[in-house]
């Protein structure tokens, strides 16, 4: 009986050491206990302050906010959870435009006013040519050939917008003229349009920069221009140029060669963006190859005209959360109550560019994606929407049974039994005409067969405006918020099997 006690007594060591014991209600309770109205304020009023200046991808402010994130998960006793850092940097670009100009003869257009070319798409270039080779409508289809006979590798080519009577004008007939002409090696492309003109009255300052985009276009090699039909007559030494476009109908010959001497520039800056998603580690035990995230994006819009938008709800808050959370685990694991599964808590940027920072992530996963549990994402958890105004306990929960059947059980018993929020199911409807379910992080998790959970309070008066500012937050209904996430994170990293995926509503 003694060699049994003794054997039994050393199985239950082997198993406590190797496995997380389920905790008691009150455990799990006293940590989540952690995440006070105090504390997510305290976050908040750091990362939604003037110093971060409104936090916009790429920016200073976000490489602020990224810098304080790190230092906040360091102090929760999170590991760095980015390919060896903090960090996980990825390629963002942007381009602006210092000049372009379409001289013909002693006639200079300028971009913006007589032509346009799509800054982003476009090459530097600075040639001077003697031929122009006219190509009607630029067209190769079953039945005509606008290049047949043509010699127009390395040339430039010029062409009609448009396509002729009794021509199906379908909505891809320019991507493919753009193909076509590239395909058969055009160096430089104009394309004739009354509307060329009407640049002009767009904003001159917009037009000459991309924005910030993720992946340069390589699979076109030419430039493309749409030009006023008064540059084609200045071209074609202003033969008729008051009618122009009945001319050019007439045939190729009249274009064999141009009278006047036909010289392109376009010079723009291009910029290398580095910006980042922060990642802190929670190493789990028994089950620590599995991976339960939490995550929130921190960037917003920045400032625009002098004007900080601040981003408190949007999503500072979610941010400040996610921050929470990490100490409230960070509590847990230190007091000898880590979770079984590992939980990576991360930020992300590009948010608001398109969801970049996520898309990035889970294209270029640090850890395996089929090990990866779930995503719990927190957008937008420190405001009341209008039709909450008189019922202001309440959370919106978006995607929950896409995917697991046994997620939506999970969040509503730690609910129950914790948090007692109203759980609102409105925007999980596949109707939802605002589609929110595709407007956030989770999303680019959802499309890996990850089970995911959006916590969303719904828009109001200040979305995306300078005027969502930390004052206007409800701090002990973010508290409680994030308190559910709590819950719901501390099922899913400690229970006995992974989730189902036995759903595929992406």
């Amino acid at each position: 009986m003694k060699r049994l006690l003794i054997a039994l007594a050393g199985m239950l060591l082997t198993s406590c050491a190797g496995a997380q014991v389920k905790q008691p209600t009150a455990v799990v309770e006293k940590f989540a206990a952690t995440i006070t109205p105090a504390g997510v304020k305290k976050q908040l009023e750091i990362i939604a302050g003037r110093e971060m200046e409104g936090r916009e991808t790429a920016t200073r402010g976000q490489e602020r906010a990224a810098a304080y994130i790190i230092s906040q998960f360091k102090a929760a006793g999170l590991q760095p959870g980015g390919n060896g850092g903090w960090e996980q940097y990825y390629p963002l670009y942007t381009d602006s435009l210092l000049g372009s100009t379409i001289t013909a003869g002693d006639k200079v257009f300028r971009f913006g006013e007589d032509f346009y070319a799509d800054v982003k798409s476009s090459r530097n270039v600075d040639t001077t040519v003697q031929e122009v080779v006219f190509a009607g409508y630029g067209l190769v289809t079953d039945t005509r050939n606008d290049y047949a006979g043509l010699d127009v590798k390395g040339k430039v080519v010029i062409i009609r917008e448009g396509v002729p009577t009794g021509v199906p004008r379908d909505k891809g007939y320019l991507t493919t003229k753009l193909k076509t002409a590239s395909a058969l090696g055009v160096q430089s492309l104009l394309i004739v349009s009354a509307m060329a003109d009407k640049y002009r009255m767009l904003d001159q300052h917009q037009i000459r920069k991309t924005g910030i985009y993720t992946l340069k276009d390589t699979t076109r090699n030419i430039n493309v221009y749409f030009i006023m039909p008064a540059i084609a007559a200045a071209i074609y030494g202003g033969v008729q140029s008051d009618s122009l476009t009945e001319v050019m109908s007439k045939g190729n010959e009249l274009y064999a060669s141009v009278r006047n001497k036909l010289s392109l520039s376009f010079r723009k800056k291009e910029i290398n963006m580095q910006p980042s998603n922060v990642l802190g580690y929670l190493e789990g035990t028994d089950k620590k190859d599995e991976v339960v995230f939490i995550t929130a994006h921190y960037d917003h819009l920045g400032t625009i005209k002098d004007q900080i938008y601040y981003g408190a709800d949007d999503d500072g808050s979610g941010t400040s959360a996610v921050i929470e959370l990490a100490a409230a685990f960070g509590r847990a694991k230190k007091a000898g109550n880590s979770p079984r599964r590992s939980i990576v808590f991360m930020t992300v940027s590009g948010e608001e560019k398109g969801l970049l920072g996520s898309a990035y992530y889970t294209s270029h996963p640090v850890y395996p994606l089929e090990k990866t549990v779930a995503d719990l994402n927190i957008d937008m958890i420190g405001r009341i929407d209008p039709a909450h105004e008189k019922d202001t306990n309440y959370v919106y929960i978006i995607g929950d049974n896409k995917l697991s059947s046994e997620l939506r059980p999970i969040n509503e018993k730690a609910n129950a039994m914790h948090a007692r929020l109203k759980l609102d199911y409105k925007y999980n409807d596949p109707n939802d005409p605002q589609g929110f379910y595709y407007r956030s992080d989770h999303y680019m998790f959802a499309q890996h067969n990850i089970p995911i959970i959006f916590y969303f309070n719904g828009t109001h008066a200040d979305y995306h405006k300078p005027t969502d500012t930390v004052e206007k937050i409800n701090f002990p209904l973010l508290a409680r918020r994030a308190r559910l996430v709590f819950f719901t994170a501390w099922e899913i990293a400690n229970r006995e099997g992974r989730l189902v995926v036995d759903r595929h509503e992406r």
